[in-house]
């Protein structure tokens, strides 16, 4: 980047005034006087510029200059959250926040720089987007080391102009020893991929997944001057995962730059030798879960028919044990109690993997972490293995169910076991909790038996990070499952080490290492106004297509918002209250002779006019909003509640009154 002579100049001053302040010169002499009376024999009175740095750092005079001087970092650029930006448009209107932060030069970092992307074929007669229009966007999210990065979104087009550099720390604190610089030869044992998604983005805000790759980044560590410049081809996914989508130029730059690089036969060799480890761990699971599969099918032959899942293919196409899309998982401070973690997971958006052509069948494909959090929509397989991750992270013996629903169709859920033996099935689609007791078929016909609440009918396995089991009873009936685990004639088990062989973090280098959760960036307050202010126009401008006139009541709108935030506490904790004084303030509001309705609805997004177009399909709400009648007032009011991951659950109640007339 070039500066202006001028804001060169002065850039040059405010550096120098900078260093005067902090008498930087006159300690750097006496710092070379010294050095050159102590270290120095008397013949040999010359100094390198290495001798004098290293003397410099020794002192702390480097420390102090860095602590003061400050690099900065655009935050537009390099968003370090995952949420998707609420607007679509490619010209970003607000201005640029520049966060300030230290870059600490003891410390290794990659930097990483996305300079273009060619030959997105599917975008070629994508027409030139007019500034200021709104477009489809693509947006690039990264992972590497517990360490998330989102790019600026760019207009969608056969050469998308990305722009963006990424600073990724090589070791973070919690991942090894923070305070040594770390040279070539650790770095190349370190296998932890780059994980880049690729979401696009419609003009409607509805997300799509492009691309996953995994980015083997070692290769800089042999490159001349710890500089690399890579073409990364990135394939489709789910059924277009052997498809090219598109290309991306990127840079690989070590910074302080390695005084000793590697060469290319010793990074190659590691390669090679990561990918035999990682074949035959994988050849000797597959033989093991055949002979398991053998033994399995021996026990009775209708177990032919079970929904017995080892393996799962995931976005790339690649099978999978599936105990390695499941591992403990903390949200730190952003989620608080088990079940407020399975709230935040129902309201991820749900949708089935597309299958191209017609047909009922259901597309295969388990998606990893990264590419679920960063879509904030997935299968139902998705949103189980992430409630699971998170009730093991909250120390609960969890578990993902796979069987069938109604009418047979496959489906999977979560059950926890507690201590005394309770056992809970949890529905990570709505969040919903179910105990579950077991009909025992041997019972006299006069014996009252539990009715299940559940929607579940067959159970073929389950599954957590360290453990698989296959149901072995004689009816894989849920209603009449028992969960003794410890039995294995009802419950045949796959050893744990051999799970852990292939499973277990850092087991092989085709396993994605989970990425932490993000905070949301939703103002939930400004959003819940927004969505408020277009529903009041949507109204309007409908009641004035019907030949009616809108009387908007504020105070009536105010007092609906105990009632929503009471509808979202009864999703999370199961637990109602504040209903008698959300009625009491209404009946206080309406006067006699009046007569109020109201009309709540729920939402995970935030598309004013598609909530509106959804509530108009409701007779309740439509009577509400086509209201006619004497002195007729209407109310609205809309409640976000912001969840990780910039997932939200929308509530909006409508309500109106009006004078009853005989």
């Amino acid at each position: 980047m070039s500066l202006p002579p001028e804001k060169a100049s002065e850039l040059k001053q405010i550096i120098h005034q900078q260093l005067l302040k902090m008498d930087v010169h006159g300690r750097i002499r006496e710092v070379l006087a010294e050095t050159v009376r102590e270290e120095l024999a008397p013949e040999q009175q010359q100094l390198s510029t290495e001798d004098l740095i290293r003397a410099l750092r020794q002192r702390g005079i480097i420390d102090d200059v860095m602590k003061e001087l400050k690099f900065v970092i655009d935050v537009n650029e390099t968003e370090r959250t995952l949420a998707p930006k609420p607007s679509t448009h490619f010209v970003d209107r607000e201005p640029p926040v520049l966060k300030k932060t230290n870059i600490d030069p003891t410390r290794r970092y990659l930097y990483l720089q996305v300079l273009g992307g060619k030959a997105f074929l599917e975008h070629l007669q994508e027409p030139e987007p007019l500034p200021g229009q709104i477009c489809s966007t693509f947006t690039l999210c990264l992972h590497f080391r517990n360490q998330r990065f989102r790019s600026k979104p760019v207009p969608c087009a056969c050469e998308p102009d990305f722009q963006d550099g990424f600073l990724l720390e090589i070791h973070k604190d919690s991942l090894g020893d923070g305070s040594k610089m770390v040279d070539a030869t650790t770095m190349l044992s370190i296998c932890d991929p780059v994980h880049m998604v690729l979401i696009k983005t419609d003009t409607f805000g509805e997300t799509t997944l492009v691309a996953s790759y995994f980015l083997e980044w070692r290769s800089v560590l042999a490159a001349e001057n710890g500089v690399t410049n890579v073409a990364v081809e990135l394939l489709g996914v789910g059924t277009e995962s052997k498809v090219s989508v598109g290309v991306l130029s990127i840079r690989l730059e070590m910074y302080p730059q390695l005084s000793k690089t590697l060469s290319s036969e010793i990074t190659s060799t590691q390669f090679t030798l990561e990918r035999q480890k990682t074949a035959e761990k994988e050849r000797l699971f597959l033989v093991y879960a055949k002979q398991w599969w053998r033994e399995y099918l021996q026990i009775r032959p209708t177990h032919n028919a079970r929904l017995v899942k080892i393996f799962a293919q995931d976005e790339n196409g690649v099978n999978r044990p599936v105990c390695s899309y499941v591992r403990p998982l903390r949200a730190g401070r952003l989620l608080d109690t088990p079940r407020q973690a399975a709230r935040f997971v129902s309201v991820l958006g749900y949708e089935r993997a597309a299958v191209i052509g017609g047909g009922s069948g259901k597309q295969e494909q388990w998606c990893t972490l990264l590419a679920f959090l960063c879509r904030n929509k997935g299968d139902c397989e998705d949103h189980a293995n992430l409630l699971c991750s998170l009730l093991l992270g909250f120390g609960l013996e969890a578990f993902v169910c796979v069987g069938t629903k109604a009418k047979g169709v496959p489906h999977t859920w979560v059950m926890t076991c507690g201590s005394d033996g309770t056992i809970t099935f949890w529905e990570s689609l709505t969040g919903h909790r179910y105990v579950h007791r077991p009909i025992n078929p041997d019972d006299p016909p006069l014996v009252e038996q539990p009715k299940p609440l559940y929607p579940y009918r067959t159970i073929g396995c389950i599954f957590n990070h360290e453990k698989f089991f296959g149901n072995c009873q004689p009816s894989d009936a849920v209603e009449v499952c028992v969960f003794d685990l410890h039995d294995e004639s009802k419950w045949k088990p796959m050893s744990g080490e051999a799970i852990k062989s292939v499973c277990a973090p850092g087991a092989m280098s085709s396993v994605p290492p989970f990425p932490p959760l993000c905070a949301s960036t939703i103002d939930a307050a400004v959003t819940s106004n927004e969505i408020e202010v277009q529903l009041r126009i949507l109204v309007s401008e409908h009641r004035k297509d019907l030949g009616l006139s809108t009387v908007w009541d504020d105070q009536l709108s105010y007092l609906l918002s105990p009632a929503l935030a009471a509808y979202e506490l009864e999703r999370t904790t199961g637990v109602c209250a504040g209903n008698e004084e959300f009625q009491d303030a209404v009946r206080r509001a309406v006067p006699d002779g009046h007569t109020f309705k109201g009309f709540p609805i729920h939402f995970v997004h935030r598309n004013a006019r598609r909530a509106f177009a959804t509530c108009l399909r409701s007779p309740f709400c439509e009577e509400i909003i086509c209201c006619r009648g004497d002195q007729v007032r209407l109310a609205v009011r809309v409640r976000v509640f912001a969840y990780p991951e910039s997932a939200c659950a929308v509530w909006i109640m409508f309500a109106c009154k009006y004078r009853s007339v005989l």
